[in-house]
């Protein structure tokens, strides 16, 4: 959430960075229920003096035995004026706070400026080019000829965008996510938490998904409960309401999670196989840290990420985002992307996102500095990284003339074997 009191001194900044993010909030809405909010609050305040004042004139005049009954009756008239301006203080209250949870977070001053995806900057490549003396095959095929997964029966049982594993691909991807939580843990001295998959909207609202994106997520209305689009959301929430001392950060969290998203913006886009899903498998890197420290963490969570890619000897490419690609809640984001030779194009598997203090505030986590003074941290997050399309990229990668598919090397002691045949 962005600050009310740096909108008011800072309005034009605000909205030039809201343009920048193809955001069109009218902020001129925004200050001008903020001002009449804190004038009738100042109304309220002034009011309740007024009682305060006039409820030790009644009592004087009882104790000087004197006649206190107009004075009672200037005290209730003030009680009802009260009662009335605090009700118009909840509604100004409500409508400002509504608005400021509708508005995006703003990009840092070193994001490119752009209006979409087409205007993102490449920040490094890595990997060779993988060279077959033979036709690629896809995922699907890969998948249906080693009986790894079924996609007709995951649509027979939930639908469709729905994974099934079987097999070889099950354990290909248990394999996967054991991997990588042990890579975080031993090597980016990462704690492991495994959240809950259910959570309340309120912890929705902390990340920022609630209340804009409430057509991407899963409700179940009986139980007044969201099922989670990433580990991000219950991981954040893990803060929530509390103080941390300074002494103790930064906090470190890994966690496997399945997701959920029911992609409602998603058409026209392609679907097939593990391209897009409604439900997932990912890996999860969360980070608190002091304000000062949050972009040189960017960088260490991206290349945690990395690592992972590079482990597997994938080809990946880094992506910076511009300012009109930025998602809601991030003031500055990386994207990997690996490469799919079947599929020939580059597949996103993570994004390595710093809010600043947006969802801090959103979710009330502080910190107390070593001075005593209190503070929201801040918070970033990047998939660490999700299955799906890295599992694409193995397949295709590593599939040999025969049929049968190569297991990575940091893959094997999990998998059991060599070959996927």
């Amino acid at each position: 959430m962005i600050p009310i009191d740096f909108i008011r001194k800072n309005p034009e900044i605000v909205k030039q960075k809201l343009l920048y993010k193809n955001d069109k909030a009218s902020i001129d809405e925004i200050l001008s229920i903020d001002k009449i909010y804190r004038e009738t609050l100042s109304i309220v305040n002034d009011l309740r003096a007024k009682r305060n004042s006039a409820s030790k004139e009644i009592a004087e005049l009882k104790k000087k035995g004197k006649d206190s009954a107009r004075a009672i009756n200037e005290m209730k008239e003030v009680g009802s004026s009260i009662v009335k301006n605090e009700k118009d203080v909840d509604s100004y209250k409500a409508s400002l706070n509504k608005l400021l949870l509708n508005l995006p977070n703003l990009p840092h001053d070193s994001v490119p400026i752009g209006k979409d995806s087409s205007e993102n900057k490449l920040i490094r490549e890595s990997g060779d080019n993988i060279d077959k003396d033979f036709e690629v095959k896809n995922h699907i095929e890969i998948g249906k000829k080693l009986n790894l997964f079924d996609f007709k029966r995951a649509a027979k049982i939930s639908g469709s965008g729905f994974p099934l594993y079987i097999n070889k691909g099950a354990k290909l991807e248990r394999s996967l996510i054991n991997y990588m939580l042990d890579f975080h843990v031993q090597n980016n001295q990462y704690i492991e938490i495994f959240p809950p998959f259910l959570v309340r909207p309120s912890s929705s609202i902390t990340t920022g998904n609630l209340p804009k994106f409430s057509e991407d997520m899963y409700y179940i209305e009986k139980d007044d409960l969201y099922l989670i689009p990433t580990a991000e959301v219950p991981i954040t929430n893990f803060h929530k309401d509390e103080i941390i001392y300074e002494e103790d950060l930064p906090f470190k969290y890994v966690s496997y999670s399945a997701c959920f998203r029911r992609e409602a913006g998603s058409h026209g886009k392609d679907t097939r196989g593990f391209l897009r899903l409604h439900q997932f498998n990912k890996v999860e890197l969360v980070n608190f840290v002091k304000p000062e420290d949050s972009y040189s963490a960017l960088e260490i969570l991206t290349k945690s990420a990395e690592n992972i890619l590079q482990d597997l000897g994938l080809k990946y490419r880094v992506i910076e985002l511009c300012s009109g690609d930025l998602s809601f809640s991030a003031a500055k984001c990386y994207d990997l992307e690996i490469w799919a030779p079947a599929e020939k194009k580059w597949l996103e598997v993570s994004s390595c996102s710093n809010f600043e203090s947006f969802q801090a505030r959103r979710g009330n986590i502080k910190y107390r500095k070593a001075n005593g003074k209190l503070d929201f941290l801040h918070t970033l997050n990047g998939s660490g990284v999700a299955t799906p399309r890295l599992l694409v990229a193995i397949l295709e990668t590593y599939q040999n003339r025969d049929g049968t598919v190569s297991v990575p090397d940091p893959l094997r002691p999990y998998f059991g074997s060599a070959i996927i045949d």
